[in-house]
């Protein structure tokens, strides 16, 4: 039987390991986010989005303002309630937090390495939960729209408008 000191001793050291423990597991802090102006995304959503596109598209050469903008773009013209939830979605990718223990992703989205980015993806696109598919679902058709909705993206996927589409443009 361990006396009353012998209790005390290993509660403080329990203690001191607890507590060792969460000062290692704390994720590291987002960097202050570069000042962009947007009509909806933030400028810690842009960064999530410029982190994600490569990896999603597949493409390290991508333009990835015009991206962040095709995305900004494409949750402005959604219904309000459409975009409360996609709001949800990047609050919570931003929390530094979730982004360790939900996505798994240890460092800023910034300093993220594309194995790291691609395992988060391939988790939530296969996950079991089907919140984390809608959300992986919601940030692919976002993206996606962003960039083959822009011009810029045609030529590489060998695409041109149709003949009597490019007469009706201005």
């Amino acid at each position: 039987m361990p006396s009353r000191r012998r209790f005390l001793q290993a509660g403080a050291l329990g203690g001191a390991a607890l507590l060792l423990a969460g000062y290692a597991a704390v994720p590291s802090a987002d960097p202050a986010p570069a000042d962009g102006q947007r009509r909806w995304l933030q400028p810690r959503d842009a960064e999530i989005v410029a982190a994600l596109a490569p990896t999603m598209l597949g493409r390290a050469d991508l333009p990835l303002a015009q991206v962040i903008d095709g995305v900004d773009l494409a949750v402005a013209g959604l219904p309000p309630a459409t975009r409360q939830e996609v709001r949800q979605l990047f609050d919570l990718l931003g929390n530094r937090w979730a982004r360790r223990w939900l996505a798994g992703v240890r460092s800023p989205w910034r300093q993220a390495g594309q194995a790291e980015l691609a395992d988060f993806l391939q988790r939530w696109r296969d996950s079991h939960f089907l919140l984390q598919r809608s959300a992986y679902q919601a940030l692919h058709q976002l993206i996606g729209a962003a960039w083959y909705g822009n011009p810029a993206s045609w030529a590489a996927i060998g695409y041109r408008l149709p003949a009597g589409v490019m007469e009706m443009l201005p």
